[in-house]
Order: structure tokens, then C-alpha cells, then sequence
């Protein structure tokens, strides 16, 4: 299977113990099913299961008005730097809430430099963005919003912002009990509207759960593709399909590192940022991944194991937004993480042993990648919220009497 070419984008910017197994149990769960067994390794996993309900922190409880309030925010750019950029416009709605092209949109003036990451079903995750930065949805919210590369925002024009705004006032107030609209508040707002965003009902899921026509006889084929000889389910796990483990497989570095000058003035603020010692930022051309949070040198070139669930509608994939199609990331992992060109990541010490060729047909190749879509189901659609205004600083009256 030859690595599809990569599509035009109209209209769009380009040891587990006993307290595992008593989770499974509790579930409903055996050892067994589903739990992925590799002919390699003959290592057992955690199984793809059903999600449950998401937990709902004891200080973030959800209310239908704080859910309303963050809907509200989430697509408002006045949230943000210059007013100009939202939550939404990094995560839409109509691109698989992420953004269609292989690296995210940039704050204006600048580029940013990873792939934008879906928020359906972010609600399960333990740790958000592709190094595991942020460890609540609370968390990661003002990581965007105040990002130099992204929302670029300062607390107290953003706030400033909000006083400006009745409508806002008013909702805080009812919401929060607070007399002023805080920042810290809408970040707890659009937490708990981003927690709304879940798909549960999937072929995947409804399969897991008895239905067996849910897949297809290629899907089941697929599936057993992804157990054994494909060896999926050692990182793609559990009900999220994600270990949420640290990996380098080998994904070489973005073209653009190379070829676009803004894109390299960015790339080397966020290594200084992230405190890389001199060494390492004067000579490193690709994104090191884990290694900004540990400074282990074992860490280069890792990330986050991401969730397969909702991948239907998230292209491009992988941190970078290597690969634009599901047929080229299998292709990848079937020369054991290597382009079609043979080009791997600038970190070789680090690449996972698991990353070795799979020697798939195509026929099994097709048979995987009909499996993947089973993780997604109906696209998850949403229409723009009619945003609050600002009060004007000047009544009629006052403006008539101007004009006089």
C-alpha cells in the first residue's frame, strides 16, 4: 500500500497488579476477551473497552449555566491576546474539534510548532498536550490561552475584557458568585463545557458491549490484526486506546523546521522557554518532546501515546502532522517507523524497540485501517454560539450631545 498523497484542505488555513484486575471487575470485565495478547511479546494488556462516566472534580462541579458560560468562551477570542483568536479557532468544530493541517494555527505574527490535538473525549485523559504538560482540562486551558505561539493572552486584559461585557458580568456573578468576572473562573468554565464534548457510542464501543454485527467481517479481521500481528493494543489500550505512555517511534522532524523562517524563530523560542541547556538548543533541529518537562536525555523525541477514539475526523496525525491519511501512519508502522523515503527521527538512541517492520499485505493493511474508523462515530457538530457584546461606553443622549 503506497502512502496516499496528501489531500488539499479546502477553506482551511494549511506491571498493572490486583487493583486493575478489580477495576475490570468492577466494570463488568474479565481478564481475558478482549485483552490484547501479542505473538511477540505474549504480554497481556489492558482491553478496549466501553468509556464510563467522566469524573467531574469536587472543585469544578458541572452546572448547566457554568456549561452555557463556557460554550460562551470557548469561542470567544476576546479570550486571548489580540481578540482575534479562540479556543475554537485551534480546535473547530468542522476539523474533528483540532485543526486540519499538519501544525496547528499560530497566534498572529507567529507559527506554532505541533500538531493541534482533538478535544472530544479530552475529558478522560489524565495528561494533556503531547508531553503531558497539563494534568486537568482546568490545567490546560490558560496553557493555551496565555501560550506565546497560541493564545498569547495577559490575565488582566482579559479580564478587563470581560468587565466590559453585561452579559458576562452577569453570568460570572450567577455562576461564580463573584462581582467581576475572573480569568481563573473561565478557565473552570470552559473545563467543564469541554467535558460535555464526549463520544461514547461508537462501532467499537457497541461492539465491546455484545453487539457483534457492530464491525464489520474486515473490521473483525482488522481487530485481530490489531491484537496480534500489528501489535496495536501494547500502546493503544484500554477504553481511551491509549496507555498514555511516552514514546519515540520515530516520527522524523516537520519540514518546516528546514524551510520556514518563521516557523524556526519559533521553534527556538520554545526550546529557550522550555529552559533547554545551550548545548542542546543551538544544535537540535527537531522537537524534543518529554524531554522539555524531564531534561532526561532518555526522553528525547517522546510523546504521548494519543487516543485512537474520534480519529476519523482528526487528520493530519502524530505530533507534527507527519501523515494526512490512517493508510499512511500504517504504512509508517509497517516499515517499523520510517517514511516511504526512509527517514526517521533525530533520535535514534531513544526510538522504541517496539518499533520494528510488521511485514502486513495489503489486504491486512486495509483490514486495519477499517478497524481504526471503528473508534469514531457520528461526526460531533456544533454551530458558532451569538457572542455577548460591549456595553457602550457612551449613552445616546451623551453621543448626541457630542455631536452638538
Amino acid at each position: 500500500m503506497k502512502a496516499s498523497k496528501r489531500p488539499a484542505v479546502p477553506g482551511r488555513c494549511k506491571g498493572w497488579g490486583s487493583d486493575i484486575a478489580a477495576s475490570l471487575a468492577a466494570m463488568g470485565l474479565a481478564l481475558g476477551g478482549l485483552i490484547g495478547t501479542s505473538s511477540a511479546t505474549a504480554e497481556t494488556y489492558l482491553p478496549l473497552a466501553p468509556l464510563g462516566k467522566v469524573a467531574i472534580p469536587a472543585d469544578n462541579p458541572q452546572t448547566p449555566a457554568k456549561v452555557a458560560l463556557g460554550k460562551l468562551l470557548f469561542f470567544d477570542p476576546r479570550l486571548g491576546g489580540d481578540a482575534s483568536t479562540s479556543c475554537a479557532n485551534c480546535h473547530a468544530s468542522d476539523q474533528g474539534w483540532a485543526f486540519a493541517e499538519d501544525i496547528s494555527r499560530g497566534y498572529p505574527g507567529t507559527v506554532h510548532w505541533r500538531n493541534s490535538q482533538t478535544i472530544v473525549n479530552a475529558a478522560y485523559l489524565g495528561k494533556l498536550f503531547w508531553a503531558g504538560a497539563a494534568p486537568s482540562l482546568e490545567a490546560q486551558a490558560p496553557s493555551a490561552a496565555r501560550g506565546g505561539v497560541a493564545g498569547n493572552g495577559e490575565r488582566d486584559i482579559m479580564e478587563a475584557r470581560l468587565a466590559l461585557i453585561p452579559e458576562y458580568r452577569k453570568r460570572f456573578r450567577e455562576v461564580f458568585g463573584t462581582e467581576w468576572p475572573l480569568v481563573r473562573d473561565a478557565w473552570r468554565a470552559i473545563a467543564a463545557f469541554e467535558r460535555t464534548l464526549v463520544q461514547t457510542d461508537t462501532p467499537i464501543d457497541r461492539y465491546v458491549q455484545g453487539d457483534k454485527a457492530a464491525l464489520t467481517a474486515e473490521q473483525q479481521r482488522g481487530m485481530a490484526l490489531f491484537r496480534g500481528k500489528a501489535g496495536c493494543i501494547r500502546c493503544h489500550n484500554g477504553p481511551m486506546a491509549s496507555d498514555e505512555r511516552y514514546y519515540n517511534i520515530g516520527v522524523p522532524p516537520a519540514e518546516r523546521w528546514s524551510e520556514d523562517g518563521l516557523a524556526q524563530i519559533t521553534f527556538r523560542f520554545e526550546n529557550y522557554a522550555k529552559g533547554v541547556p545551550e548545548k542542546v538548543y543551538r544544535t537540535v533541529k527537531a522537537d524534543l518532546g518529554l524531554y522539555f518537562r524531564t531534561k532526561n536525555a532518555w526522553d528525547k523525541g517522546k510523546f504521548r501515546t494519543p487516543s485512537l477514539r474520534y480519529t476519523k475526523y482528526t487528520a493530519p496525525y502524530m505530533h507534527n502532522g507527519a501523515f494526512y491519511t490512517l493508510e499512511e501512519v500504517v504504512d509508517f508502522y509497517d516499515r517499523g517507523g520510517k517514511t516511504e523515503d526512509g527517514l526517521t527521527t533525530d533520535f535514534p538512541q531513544t526510538k522504541s524497540p517496539l518499533m520494528t517492520p510488521l511485514h502486513l499485505s495489503d489486504s491486512e493493511k486495509e483490514a486495519l485501517v477499517a478497524f481504526l474508523d471503528a473508534f469514531s462515530g457520528e461526526e460531533i457538530a456544533m454551530d458558532k454560539p451569538k457572542l455577548p457584546e460591549y456595553a457602550p461606553l457612551f449613552s445616546e443622549a451623551e453621543l448626541l450631545e457630542v455631536k452638538k
